[in-house]
């Protein structure tokens, strides 16, 4: 096996920083060194990477991602190969992905549709959720069946979505107590998507149909009530690990800190488009083109305090992760299947925003405006997704590790835009003339270089499936 030593770089973890240089054999980090060392010792490497200047983090693991993910007559424009190399571009080393059980379908058929469409595609390591859209004896037998057999510990449930998705809460009760039994993760949409439905129909009615009502019609007040039953829900099934996903609201994230604070197994997510975007700026842009920002939590509006208030619960660990739910959709006949102009409405948009590339990349301008530090960067962004979801050899530079490394560049800059950086398979970009004040420098994926000067080198069928354990998170 090869040999790769990162040398000369500021290794960062989530508990602090060293100058430190990294030994790499294979696809496993060996050993971390002080500077110097491994001259000093007569250790040499096949390779050799300069660090001086830069930072040396885990690779990103993006726990929520939707590749291929059929939605509304239309399906998520990048496939398992443009998304992950995409992600590697933006120093994501591991994806976890949903695989989607509709109601009437098993779920082992659904997941093996899941697998056909990565295996071999992969450009960084991949693993899956198991959403569960169908909830009864023989979906629940799949649940514990997937935790001891496939590697895939963690499942979904959906409060929004009536007649695709959706459970009620009889049905998300016993899928809880399932999880319960085996020690698995349940995540959870949390929006009341019955009483959503309701004022969907009546902005329709009233001829008030343009993208900035995706907002309106889905308020804050009902993703703060779905997040409340579902902890409720939890903690009758007793106290089951329980992952709310996406979070954009103030009121959610208050429910979710009370659980916690009551010693409850409850985490959250949020992810950048929360922290960045508003109503106002994006979604209300004039005529259709709020259409590209249409996703469900939608984008809240800037007059409320919901963007202070994420940042401010992820510097306190309220909010455990930052994710993308990347799920991305061309505005050229998919965004379009919603234009009132075309006789439609923004109930036809399909929901989801692009941005697996960029998730690094904008957390970390959280760091330079002084939101969160550079630990707790790496924290939400690569150890905790790894633990949250029982990845025991990512999201950390350690002896044994798996060699998922970003070196980072600090002093380098991004500019994000469709004629700038962006990988994605996508004809637009929500983060359209972002400046950031860093630049993925190189990538490795267990050990082989992905990235570097600027260039793609990686190889599809590089990335892995990864059965997952559970989670080592927990209170």
């Amino acid at each position: 096996m090869s040999t790769t030593l990162i040398q000369g770089g500021t290794v960062i973890s989530a508990v602090g920083r060293r100058e430190a240089d990294v030994l790499i054999d294979g696809e496993k980090i060996v050993a971390i060194l002080a500077p110097g060392r491994a001259a000093s010792m007569g250790v040499t490497a096949d390779r050799t990477i300069d660090a001086t200047n830069k930072y040396v983090v885990p690779g990103g693991v993006d726990v929520h991602t939707h590749m291929e993910l059929p939605f509304g007559g239309t399906e998520a424009s990048d496939t398992f190969e443009t998304g992950t190399c995409a992600a590697a571009w933006g120093g994501v080393t591991t994806i976890v992905d949903f695989a989607v059980q509709n109601t009437g379908f098993s779920v082992q058929d659904q997941l093996a549709v899941w697998h056909e469409k990565a295996a071999g595609n992969c450009a960084i390591d991949y693993g899956f959720h198991q959403i569960i859209g169908g909830v009864d004896d023989e979906s629940l037998k799949a649940m514990t069946y997937l935790v001891d057999n496939e590697g895939i510990t963690s499942f979904k449930l959906f409060m929004a979505y009536p007649g695709v998705l959706y459970s009620d809460d009889g049905q998300i009760l016993r899928a809880m107590q399932n999880a319960s039994e085996s020690g698995a993760m349940i995540m959870m949409h949390a929006e009341n998507g019955i009483a959503i439905d309701v004022l969907v129909s009546q902005y329709i009615a009233r001829g008030e149909t343009d993208p900035k009502f995706h907002s309106l019609s889905r308020p804050a007040e009902l993703e703060s009530e779905a997040t409340h039953r579902a902890i409720q829900l939890s903690k009758v099934a007793g106290n089951v690990p329980l992952y709310i996903v996406h979070m954009s609201a103030s009121g959610a994230l208050e429910e979710v800190a009370a659980a916690q604070h009551a010693g409850l197994n409850v985490f959250a997510e949020t992810c950048p488009q929360y922290l960045y975007l508003t109503l106002e700026d994006q979604l209300a842009q004039p005529g259709f083109e709020g259409a590209k920002w249409v996703c469900s939590t939608p984008l809240r509006t800037k007059h409320e305090h919901h963007q202070a208030d994420l940042w401010k619960g992820l510097r306190m660990n309220e909010l455990a992760v930052v994710s993308t739910d990347h799920c991305p959709f061309c505005f050229k006949d998919q965004k379009e299947l919603g234009d009132p102009a075309k006789g439609s409405n923004f109930s036809k948009i399909p929901n989801g925003i692009g941005g697996v590339e960029h998730r690094m990349e904008l957390i970390y301008q959280g760091v330079v405006l002084g939101e969160i530090s550079l630990e707790r960067w790496v924290e939400t962004c690569s150890t905790t997704p790894a633990r949250m979801f029982g990845l025991d050899h990512k999201g950390v530079i350690e002896p044994g590790a798996d060699a998922d490394i970003l070196v980072w560049d600090p002093n380098g800059k991004t500019r994000i835009g469709i004629n700038d950086k962006h990988h994605m398979n996508m004809d637009h970009s929500a983060y359209e003339g972002f400046e950031i004040d860093g630049k993925v420098d190189t990538v490795l994926s267990r050990g082989t270089v992905v990235i570097e000067n600027d260039t793609y080198v990686g190889t599809k069928g590089h990335g892995k499936f990864v059965k997952r354990g559970l989670s080592t998170y927990l209170h």
